[in-house]
């Protein structure tokens, strides 16, 4: 019965991260849930977890999300010192367990730092994304050997699930940044096939020639082409030229 109820967990939970993947305005948001849902998963009464999430890009580290700022706050001390088990566990795509940082010789100077904040247990697991993006979801407590056994089976099995979920956020992030790019575009591109109409008109002059008539204005003013653009066409009086976008 307890790995019937477990495994109805574990589904409540990836269906939740699937709904908020479609319901989230952006990645970030997403992954603050994904933090919260994490350490609430493996907490217990007395006994908080704290959760972080490492994104490693461009060979620079940052924590893009946290359960509180204290999780926030722990991540962060490894970039102080360029290393840690979050980056070790997103650069090499392997799983970093420390069960008690008094008596672990990795990091020493990152082990005293986060000692002192009385935390003796980590665990750090990477997720399995595309591309160049890596990625930790990084778990500390004040309990020593506090992620073993079964929590540990417990916390690569959420990741595992939850991989799939970040995957769905990050492409839809990529889309949407695509598709904004494209109405900006499509948008500053009306405003100044409006403006140049505008200045065929007043001129009497061809589209090539009006074109190059609010370039020169663009140089001359030291200002873009499409604010010129933009200041023609507001001139009119008729309210800003809109793209028919549909999208």
């Amino acid at each position: 019965m307890a790995s019937e109820s477990t495994a109805k967990s574990e589904t409540s939970i990836t269906e939740h991260l699937n709904e908020k993947v479609l319901a989230s305005a952006d990645v970030e948001e997403f992954l603050h849930e994904l933090a919260r849902v994490s350490a609430r998963s493996l907490s217990e009464p007395g006994d908080e977890v704290l959760c972080g999430i490492t994104l490693l890009r461009h060979r620079k580290a940052a924590t893009v999300a946290s359960s509180s700022p204290e999780a926030q706050a722990m991540d962060e001390i490894q970039y102080d010192f360029g290393d840690g088990p979050c980056m070790t566990a997103s650069r090499e795509q392997v799983t970093v367990h420390i069960t008690d940082l008094e008596e672990t010789e990795s990091w020493p100077q990152y082990s005293g730092e986060v000692l002192g904040h009385g935390v003796r247990s980590i665990l750090a697991i990477p997720f399995q994304l595309e591309g160049d993006t890596r990625a930790a979801l990084n778990l500390y407590s004040h309990r020593p050997g506090r992620f073993e056994g079964r929590v540990l089976e417990l916390a690569e099995d959420f990741v595992s699930q939850t991989s799939m979920a970040l995957r769905l956020a990050v492409r839809f992030a990529h889309y949407s940044d695509a598709a904004a790019n494209l109405k900006a575009t499509l948008e500053t591109r009306t405003v100044i096939d409006v403006a140049v109409g505008v200045i065929m008109a007043q001129n009497r002059c061809s589209q090539q020639e009006a074109f190059e008539l609010l370039k020169a204005a663009s140089s001359a003013r030291n200002t873009k082409l499409h604010s010129v653009a933009a200041a023609i066409v507001a001139a009119l009086g008729q309210g800003p030229a809109k793209t028919h976008y549909e999208g």
